[in-house]
């Protein structure tokens, strides 16, 4: 067992570049997902009042941001794809020890999720004038939660690698082996998880919805239904944000469960503390490797609540973690799991993880902050006028809380470092033994190259869409119900 656990010695270069290329492309793929997952589930919702109210403008949303989704959803499935591959190519080593397990759920994914998204994508898509509203109604829907779904076994999935559970290591074979699948699909840290990466995308949507929504209005185009369009980005962000807030308090109590290294690691907390000394810090700054603290704005007892629920909790530091982590998976022959020098460190990165954190929730509370005075300066009977240079900010407010998922993405994943799977498998140990440094470097010229004009494609395909507004729909405002020519709901996305 011992000897199917051990640190390989990878070449560091081609170690570097694989976790570069596997790092890049995640992220990449990651611009995609969370606005799939937000902007269909708001465009059903949105969908089901024009169903319910037959007004005009409820069609113009769905219609305009459903073609916004489809043009992301496209992006998504061909950036998803590569995500796998590398896992054959470039962490192979990882492939063979874990996926027994790993593949489980992605393959659940694959089965279930993908097609059943593929399905009704088509039947929504081509539905319009050919089947019922009802029906129509209901493919949006059921669209939206194999979205969802399909989101929830990819977090599993990842969920595994910070909380190994349902697992055994053959001897016999030298690899982690699949013994309870129901013990995967139902680690605490997926189901604390997937809410808060969900309602994360609810915000990243609503930024979007708000965005176009202060385009048009800012031209005084399409007044009415963009007027909607806003209040409701608006209120997406503010729900969504509120939400992540609850479902990361949840996400934290978990992390502080299974891997007290990533919290102390965002605190940058060196030595155990507990009560008013377990403060969080707002601010810091310190020497470069980040040992010593030169001056820090805290708040008492804050990090305390926020890893117990009481103020006199303990917090666990690095250093203590160290040593327990040394004794635990170097040191005791009993219940090693992977041979490594005495020297060997722990902990991750302080300073990605620290800034990770928490430009994840201010990038968060900005967005919810623009949403609010979005709300208040257009309210009925208002007599402020917007600013020009607000309509601006609210149409730069879309990638606000996408950055806030992508550094949440960094932290989650940085914050398990040095290990691939926690307690484990190293990240050294996990990367492909016998590909060069210079296959992996070119492989990771060509994603860039290849991502990079298909970020210009993306971006230029949806600021068309977003800038050519809703389809117009008859002579009745969004306020009136109107008679729609069928024809004219068959619009090619």
């Amino acid at each position: 067992m011992t000897e199917s656990l051990a640190v390989l010695q990878a070449d560091p270069t081609a170690l570097a570049l694989a976790r570069w290329q596997f790092g890049l492309t995640t992220l990449y793929h990651y611009l995609f997902v969370p606005l799939t997952i937000g902007l269909m589930l708001i465009v059903a919702i949105i969908q089901t009042a024009w169903v319910r109210t037959g007004k005009v403008k409820y069609l113009q949303l769905t219609k305009l941001f459903g073609k916004i989704f489809m043009i992301n959803f496209a992006m998504g499935v061909v950036t998803g794809i590569v995500q796998e591959f590398q896992f054959g190519l470039n962490w192979s080593e990882y492939s063979r020890f874990v996926g027994d397990i790993f593949g489980a759920p992605l393959a659940m994914e694959g089965l279930f999720a993908f097609f059943l998204e593929a399905t009704f994508i088509g039947v929504w898509i081509f539905g319009w004038n050919r089947v019922s509203k009802g029906v129509h109604l209901a493919a949006a829907w059921l669209t939206s939660i194999a979205t969802i779904a399909s989101a929830y076994f990819i977090i599993a999935a990842n969920s595994f690698m910070q909380n190994p559970v349902g697992y055994e290591v053959s001897a016999e074979r030298g690899r982690a082996e699949l013994t309870d699948i129901g013990a995967v699909l139902s680690n605490p840290v997926a189901l604390s998880a997937f809410p808060h990466a969900i309602t994360g995308a609810v915000v990243f949507a609503g930024a979007v919805i708000l965005a176009v929504s202060a385009y048009h209005l800012r031209r005084n185009q399409h007044v009415e239904s963009m007027t909607t369009g806003l209040k409701i980005g608006a209120w997406s962000i503010i729900a969504g944000f509120a939400a992540v807030f609850l479902t990361g308090d949840q996400l934290g109590l978990a992390m502080v469960r299974t891997q007290p290294m990533k919290m102390a690691a965002a605190e940058a907390m060196y030595n155990t503390n507990s009560g008013a000394n377990a403060s969080f810090s707002i601010f810091t700054l310190g020497t470069p490797d980040g040992h010593t603290e030169l001056f820090s704005v805290r708040i008492p007892y804050l990090l305390s609540l926020l890893s117990t629920h009481t103020f006199n909790g303990t917090v666990e530091g690095l250093n203590d973690l160290q040593a327990d982590y040394t004794a635990r998976f170097c040191t005791d022959a009993t219940n090693a799991t992977l041979t490594c020098p005495e020297s060997a460190s722990f902990m991750p990165t302080l300073w990605i993880t620290y800034w990770s954190f928490r430009w994840m929730i201010g990038l968060g509370a900005l967005s919810t902050l623009i949403a609010i005075v979005a709300l208040w300066l257009t309210r009925r009977n208002s007599k402020t006028t917007v600013a020009d240079w607000f309509w601006r900010v609210m149409i730069w407010t879309a990638p606000v809380p996408l950055l806030a998922n992508l550094v949440g993405w960094v932290f989650t994943e940085m914050g398990r470092q040095p290990w691939i799977v926690f307690g484990l498998m190293t990240t050294e140990s996990a990367v492909s033994p016998n590909v060069p440094a210079w296959s992996v470097a070119l492989s990771l010229l060509l994603f860039t190259v290849v991502y990079g004009a298909l970020a210009v494609v993306e971006f230029k395909l949806i600021k068309k869409a977003a800038q050519a507004g809703p389809p117009e729909f008859g002579e009745g405002s969004g306020d009136e119900k109107a008679d729609i020519d069928p024809s004219k709901l068959a619009i090619t996305y």
